[in-house]
């Protein structure tokens, strides 16, 4: 972690500007204006990219991924400019929560890979783009995505401390296991072989997860 630098009650509100920011559900707001449906009630009912995909429009998923990476890199990087690195930190990690659990939709958001990719590449760019290569490398090698998150969650702490961005590998550990939970039933079916594979469509029906690019 950076040594402390901000004001406690600086710190407060680049915690609340973050988690507000990273509430924001791109995903339905991108799907509701494009008349694509209500996307709770489409495949595994989360609000991010993968799920959006099954909607059949790729440019909305496509624009989705980059909003919700967009999110978490743009938390960090205006709490960098305007306070300091601590608060960077602080920042990114409730943009991130700030999508898991978004007040408007009763606290049940996405799982959160987008924008936990797009806040490390705002904290330290190598980290985020190695673990950006390693969901490319295993969604290219197997076909799942939510395989390919785990990968990239578990690979962002050890990338942190071999590209020395020390600093940023506590907070890389700690979102990483919050991705892992978030994907506990993508794990079981991962372990029964029942995981759907990337591009696979879901007809509307009771929430499940699912493949798709790294949203969630």
């Amino acid at each position: 972690m950076p040594p402390p630098e901000t004001a406690p009650a600086l710190l407060a509100l680049a915690a609340l500007a973050g988690f507000l920011l990273g509430s924001v559900p791109f995903g339905m707001v991108i799907t509701r204006a494009l008349g694509l449906g209500d996307l709770r009630a489409i495949g595994s009912g989360n609000i991010g990219a993968t799920n959006v995909l099954r909607t059949g429009h790729r440019g909305a998923a496509a624009a989705t991924l980059l909003l919700d990476a967009a999110k978490g890199a743009a938390a960090v990087l205006a709490a960098r400019a305007l306070l300091a690195e601590d608060a960077a930190q602080l920042a990114g990690a409730a943009a991130f929560l700030g999508h898991l659990f978004p007040p408007w939709l009763g606290f049940r958001g996405g799982k959160g890979v987008a924008t936990f990719l797009g806040l490390l590449i705002a904290l330290a760019w190598p980290v985020g783009l190695a673990a950006c290569a390693v969901w490319l490398a295993a969604a290219a090698a197997f076909r799942i995505s939510s395989l390919a998150a785990l990968a990239a969650a578990a690979s962002a702490p050890l990338w942190a401390l071999t590209l020395g961005a020390g600093e940023t590998a506590l907070l890389a550990a700690a979102l990483a296991a919050l991705v892992w939970l978030r994907h506990r039933a993508n794990i079981a079916r991962l372990a029964a072989g029942s995981e759907p594979r990337i591009g696979r469509r879901r007809a509307p029906g009771p929430p499940a997860g699912g493949g798709g690019p790294p949203g969630h």
